[in-house]
């Protein structure tokens, strides 16, 4: 794969031999972006006027500055494990809006429509909104966030390779629903504060802001993680294996609904329910996806060191580039390398690229060695390559900078034959020019590295 012909060649035909096919509009891609954009905005609109409805123009305010709080951390949790192959920020601020916008309508909507013809069908209110809270919002809320993943998933092929890319684009869309939610909930409950009178640690607001701000900011992303998780493990999976690549997506959201109603339905389960779930079984499947995820960050690292020796011996790379890629330590000082000796900003952000041009190369020919390459393999392989060899004036060096601070010391053991010059031996006619000492042994390079051959792939 990494030996094959290094430059695309093209056929002096630019139609490819037979006649352009023009697409129709609806499959350009403005069109497709200005009707997601649109459709985002609208339901940005209407939800905003729902919430506000509900509770207020000052207790609209009010939520607003509370639920904003965990969000940037939020964010930033999931863009730390994204660090390897970070995928573009585009898809994450959809991701956010369809989460905060689209599923947030689509829950309002639907569980208040739900529960209101279950109240009148079974003339039993109390009963509907516990069943509106256990089954029904867990089955349209999951669904309604999954829709996100999924549109990624199907549109965005080349940026969702693995679990973790599941597990971002799934997160930071339940971090966006958990947003719009927390505004309505925490507004609400400052609307009854306000007719109540209470004010301080006693009031409803208070109360609120402390179970799903300071408790649970993570409960909707670890629901939706799991749909992520089953599509992450779907991206992994050869082509020809489709009913693989469906169930594991179901499974996901099968278990993000029955996690997400088991966590609805802890006030149900006596007085202390809440906390027994909380502590018997939030906690211990956050701490165990958490150890998945970190698990699998390092080994993409792994996957990173083990495939791209091969583009050294076709000569893309330096020989110490997969171990320097190949390490969060080194990747980060590569960068900042580059920020102090080649120009600022620009030229990190230059390394920075070429850091996530070479993670995507190792892991395209992983799949290749696997089997499971998509058709386009050899032009997607190329293309990175070619992104590779554009920054190389940059990255190299730099990433040559960080190999050598960060590589480990080789520790060298003294010979147990004598040596000349060491340890009372006369010196070797060819060096007595040089003085010698036992305490300080002079050491004879044997081979010293040869710099790296110019060498251009783009050459033939």
């Amino acid at each position: 794969m990494a030996t094959c012909p290094p430059y695309p060649t093209y056929s002096g035909d630019p139609t490819g031999g037979g006649e352009l096919r023009h697409a129709h509009w609806w499959q350009r891609k403005w069109v497709r972006y200005g009707a997601l954009i649109t459709l985002l905005t609208l339901s940005g609109l209407v939800i905003l006027a729902l919430v506000r409805q509900q509770t207020g123009t000052e207790g609209f305010l009010v939520g607003l500055g509370l639920a904003v709080l965990p969000v940037p951390l939020l964010i930033a949790a999931f863009r730390w494990l994204d660090r390897v192959e970070p995928g573009p920020w585009r898809n994450l601020l959809f991701a956010f809006a369809w989460g905060a916008c689209a599923a947030a309508l689509i829950a309002i909507i639907a569980n208040s429509f739900a529960t209101k013809w279950i109240a009148t069908a079974t003339a039993d209110p109390s009963g509907a909104d516990t069943l509106g809270a256990t089954v029904i919002a867990p089955i349209v809320e999951e669904s309604a966030k999954a829709a996100a993943v999924l549109l990624v998933f199907l549109f965005r092929r080349r940026d969702f390779t693995g679990i973790v890319d599941g597990v971002v684009i799934a997160g930071v869309t339940a971090t966006g629903f958990a947003f719009t939610e927390n505004i309505l909930y925490l507004g609400t409950a400052f609307g009854t504060d306000q007719l109540n009178g209470d004010r301080g640690i006693a009031s409803v607001t208070a109360a609120t802001f402390f179970v799903r701000v300071v408790m649970s900011p993570f409960a909707h992303p670890l629901f939706t993680v799991l749909t992520g998780i089953g599509f992450g493990i779907s991206a992994l999976s050869a082509e020809r294996q489709h009913i693989r690549r469906v169930l594991l997506p179901l499974s996901g959201l099968l278990l993000a609904m029955g996690m997400h109603a088991t966590w609805n339905g802890s006030s149900t389960f006596g007085e202390y329910g809440f906390f027994a779930v909380y502590a018997m079984f939030m906690v211990p499947t956050f701490a165990l996806l958490t150890w998945l995820v970190v698990w699998t960050r390092q080994r993409e690292l792994r996957t990173v060191r083990e495939e791209l020796p091969a583009y050294t011996v076709a000569g893309w790379l330096t020989p110490v580039e997969p171990y320097a890629l190949g390490s969060m330590r080194a990747r980060r000082m590569a960068r900042d390398y580059a920020r102090r000796q080649f120009g600022g900003r620009a030229a990190a952000r230059a390394v920075s690229q070429y850091e996530a041009y070479a993670t995507s190369l190792a892991f395209l020919r992983r799949r290749g060695r696997l089997g499971r390459a998509n058709a386009d393999f050899v032009v997607r392989e190329r293309e990175l390559l070619h992104e590779l060899w554009r920054r190389r004036e940059v990255a190299r060096p730099a990433l040559d900078h960080a190999a050598r601070m960060t590589a480990p010391p080789v520790p060298v053991a003294a010979p147990p034959w004598p040596v000349y010059g060491v340890y009372g031996y006369p010196p070797h006619p060819a060096h007595q020019s040089q003085p010698t000492h036992p305490a300080h042994p002079v050491v004879h390079p044997v081979h010293p590295m040869a710099p790296y051959p110019a060498y251009n792939p783009y050459r033939t």
